[in-house]
């Protein structure tokens, strides 16, 4: 069964191709490649944000507050509607991540986002999880606001599978076609050759991936997709204007 509940701090850095490669030959002594990431391959997670009417999730976000919250819709990959996918909560407190979600089949979520009424729960599904989801989507009248994708490989310490480094590539964004069927195109996040880096970690950092960070002059960057992408958004808008 996934997992559904997560507990752990994400820190991210903003690395260049040259850093990459450097990084996976010094990583792979004390990382392996999870099983969708062999040999260096990727998988491409998509996702759909959900804010108010007025973007006030993302905006408070942006203010730096203790506590942040938002909700997203994940596939891996372009999907079909009678596919699983994940609804899932994101909560943020003094750098602490809790992320909570549940399957949900996807026409069963586009459904629940039009009407308001929660699909009957099934075996596959977190009934708390839902309640939780329903509570805040009510709470803050959620709408679909933003589809993002990316492509990813990711691995885990060979002693630790709870230590967890990701790499992430060709940010793709748009603000139409909201559904995770439609397929993978928009606009590019980042110029090419940049990559965000996360440290996934749910206590201290290994003192090997401090050194290596460290060798590298690699430092820590305070980096949101949705966050960065809404910026932009707002700053062609008021050109526009």
């Amino acid at each position: 069964m996934a997992i559904e509940v997560f507990n752990r701090y994400e820190l991210k850095f903003i690395i260049t191709d040259e850093q990459y490669n450097i990084l996976r030959e010094r990583l792979a002594e004390y990382m392996e490649s999870d099983e969708y990431s062999k040999n260096g391959d990727f998988y491409t997670i998509c996702n759909i944000y959900y804010d108010s009417p007025d973007n006030e999730l993302i905006r408070r976000s942006l203010e730096g507050p203790v506590y942040k919250e938002k909700m997203r819709l994940r596939s891996y990959g372009t999907v079909p509607l009678d596919k699983k996918v994940f609804l899932e909560i994101k909560k943020k407190y003094q750098g602490l991540v809790n992320k909570r979600r549940t399957k949900i089949v996807l026409q069963d979520a586009y459904d629940y986002f039009e009407t308001g009424e929660l699909p009957e729960l099934q075996s596959y599904m977190n009934g708390q999880v839902l309640k939780e989801i329903d509570e805040m989507k009510n709470r803050m009248k959620l709408v679909p606001k933003l589809f993002l994708s990316y492509d990813r490989c990711a691995m885990f310490a060979k002693d630790d599978r709870d230590f967890r480094v990701t790499f992430d590539r060709n940010i793709t964004t748009r603000r139409y076609d909201l559904g995770l069927h439609y397929g993978i195109y928009g606009d590019k996040l980042l110029e090419e050759g940049v990559w965000i880096m996360e440290v996934k970690i749910d206590r201290a950092m290994p003192m090997w991936m401090t050194k290596i960070l460290s060798d590298m002059h690699i430092y820590k960057n305070s980096y949101s997709k949705y966050g960065t992408e809404y910026t932009n958004f707002i700053t062609k808008e008021k050109h526009n204007v």
